[in-house]
């Protein structure tokens, strides 16, 4: 189970306004998305093997965050093997990666296993910290407007500070942009 910074019923409305979230009635919808410059918002999550990691607990490292839909299928998969791929390049510069769906760590851990994948994949059923970084809302999939997951990636300084924020990305080749973006020669 996901926390997010002052978790339980009174805190997550908190964290909802302060995050620009806005509550629909069992449904939150976005109002503001994460820029460049902003505090990253903490979460707790449980990763592929169970164990808790917590964002501030990284504080002094680099961190991406990325969000995928869901583990195992045929975008996620092309996206977190080319974060697998070009992982020593990112280790090298400085950066830990974080994969974050709503899958449950059972089916991360299985998605680790079959794909070789290097890096830490989070577990966010409840979609909290999606919601708390706007990577969840309407979208266009096939021509109908649907809510789901935005493929969004963030990256977030030593100090926990958001130094790109990038939404609605394409699985195929974001790795590569991302890089070219970072300053990290391929």
């Amino acid at each position: 189970m996901g926390s997010v910074s002052g978790a339980g019923d009174q805190g997550r409305d908190e964290q909802l306004l302060l995050s620009g979230l806005r509550d629909t009635g069992g449904m939150t919808e976005t109002t503001a998305r994460i820029q460049a410059g902003d505090t990253a918002p903490d979460f707790t999550l449980l990763d592929q093997d169970g164990a808790e990691v917590t964002l501030s607990g990284l504080r002094g490292q680099k961190v991406i965050v990325y969000f995928y839909p869901e583990a195992g299928t045929p975008g996620c998969t092309t996206e977190a093997c080319d974060f697998r791929d070009n992982l020593n390049s990112l280790k090298s510069a400085g950066y830990t990666v974080l994969g974050v769906s709503r899958d449950a760590p059972a089916k991360l851990k299985g998605f680790v296993d079959d794909q070789g994948l290097n890096f830490t994949l989070l577990s966010d059923p409840d979609s909290a910290v999606h919601e708390l970084y706007a990577a969840w809302g309407e979208k266009k999939l096939y021509g109908k407007t649907v809510v789901g997951v935005l493929r969004s990636t963030f990256v977030i300084d030593e100090e926990g500070v958001v130094t790109l924020a990038l939404y609605n990305v394409k699985a195929t080749g974001h790795v590569a942009s991302l890089r070219k973006k970072l300053g990290i020669d391929a």
